[in-house]
């Protein structure tokens, strides 16, 4: 699925194509995919102008002024999602599900598997419950090691599923929490409240380098996840510990361990993750 380094990669290819441009129109398709696509889309934005592109933990959001009302076209990528650009009169393939179309290009959102979300969120308006939902960002000043650790004292479950709770932060995969503990030294086993404030003031830095990385990398192609110009993510290539089961440890030449949590691989280091 992609995680917060592929929906910023997405969000920064996308952007400069599509910021200042009026919106001519939506074409719907699929009748169901995370939620009801609303078969008036394409009218709520005809004549929009899109005024900016940003990400809210996994969701971009393309901002619009101009339009029927002001707001947000919202866009989520689900597990197998992919937004790329392509010529106006390009056929649409099986899983083609989503069209904005602009004045000279379309925006095309394939999803083989329909976990995605496309949905407006009005300017002036209640929250959309998708939205409403969302923890803290990781890379924001607010995330840092005082407010995880006061969070995490009264919470007993292992750190690693804690940081994939994408009601407390956003984003953080299951390659990023693993490469971003095991950079940290800490056991992903370990609970959340016997991890004192001086070890999560090495986690969260490593959470952000982490993520930093990946999205310098391109994010990560572990599946079906491509950029917007069809290239693929490499940052899986440089992990230290995910998929690299029975593999020597890079940091003390012990063997990488597998194991899971909360229903996804967990990869670490016995012998120096504590």
């Amino acid at each position: 699925m992609p995680e917060l380094p592929e929906v910023e990669v997405c969000r920064r290819g996308i952007a400069p194509e599509v910021e200042g441009q009026m919106i001519v129109g939506a074409v719907t398709r699929a009748p169901r995919l995370r939620v009801p696509l609303d078969p008036e889309l394409g009218e709520h934005l005809a004549g929009a102008f899109v005024r900016s592109v940003r990400r809210r933990g996994k969701y971009l959001l393309i901002d619009c002024e101009g339009g029927r009302e002001d707001g947000s076209l919202v866009i989520h990528l689900g597990m197998s999602g992919n937004l790329r650009f392509v010529p106006p009169d390009l056929p649409p393939g099986p899983h083609d599900h989503f069209d904005l179309v602009l004045a000279h290009s379309t925006l095309r959102l394939a999803d083989p598997r329909r976990f995605g979300a496309v949905f407006w969120q009005p300017l002036q308006g209640a929250q959309h419950p998708l939205l409403g939902v969302l923890g803290i960002e990781p890379l924001e000043a607010e995330f840092t090691a005082a407010w995880l650790h006061q969070f995490a004292h009264k919470r007993s479950t292992a750190i690693k599923p804690l940081l994939m709770d994408s009601h407390l932060v956003v984003g953080i995969g299951n390659i990023y929490a693993s490469e971003s503990l095991f950079r940290a030294a800490i056991s992903p086993l370990r609970p959340a409240n016997r991890i004192s404030l001086q070890r999560y003031e090495r986690l969260v830095p490593a959470i952000r380098q982490t993520l930093s990385d990946a999205i310098a990398a391109g994010g990560s192609s572990i599946r079906d996840y491509v950029h917007s110009d069809g290239g693929a993510g490499c940052f899986q290539l440089s992990s230290a510990v995910y998929d690299r089961t029975g593999q020597a440890c890079v940091r003390c030449g012990g063997v990488i361990r597998q194991i899971r949590q909360a229903g996804r691989s967990t990869y670490y280091c016995p012998g120096c993750q504590h």
